[in-house]
């Protein structure tokens, strides 16, 4: 047995020392000072925790309790947004996965259908009908329209020296 299997059978140990499945951490802590040293602080805090008493609670404790009770019940109900923001704050949150699931699906759905239909898939028949050749230079023409309107962009983002602002009179 290694120390780190030895380390979480300590606790069994405590709990059921003559337990039979705790022989091999008995043998082990014989030839491991470290992990009898755990073993040890693991014993002392367990003997500390047991001397520890609970604080009585004030004589009146029944009282103010049950006036904070009736306080509570005469308030008036919570909004709805008030409960929702409850529940959200003390809920983990499991009921909302389905819905999480759903959405998450549906946003798949609709990206996976947009890029299909971007990628530039064949997708009528005026793509059956032309020949490769055609829609290769249809692809060259729009590439050199778009170069194009980036230059005219380019050229008209870059000011010349040259041309002087006059104000409008």
């Amino acid at each position: 047995m290694n120390c780190k299997v030895c380390q979480s059978s300590l606790p069994n140990l405590l709990l059921d020392p003559k337990a039979p499945e705790n022989a091999k951490a008995w043998l082990h802590l014989e030839s491991c000072p470290a992990c009898a040293a755990d073993l040890q602080a693991l014993q002392s805090t367990v003997e500390l925790l047991d001397t520890w008493q609970a604080p009585e609670p004030s004589p009146y404790f029944d009282q103010k309790l049950a006036v904070r009770i009736r306080e509570a019940q005469q308030e008036p109900p919570a909004g709805w947004f008030e409960r929702l923001v409850i529940s959200l704050r003390l809920n983990t949150g499991r009921q909302f996965r389905p819905a999480m699931a759903a959405a998450l699906a549906l946003v798949l759905v609709v990206g996976g259908g947009t890029l299909a239909d971007l990628s530039g898939f064949p997708s009528g028949p005026q793509h059956d009908q032309a020949s490769a050749t055609i829609n290769d230079l249809q692809i060259l023409d729009k590439n050199d329209q778009a170069l194009q309107t980036m230059d005219q962009l380019l050229q008209d983002d870059t000011p010349n020296d040259d041309t002087t602002i006059t104000p409008a009179s």
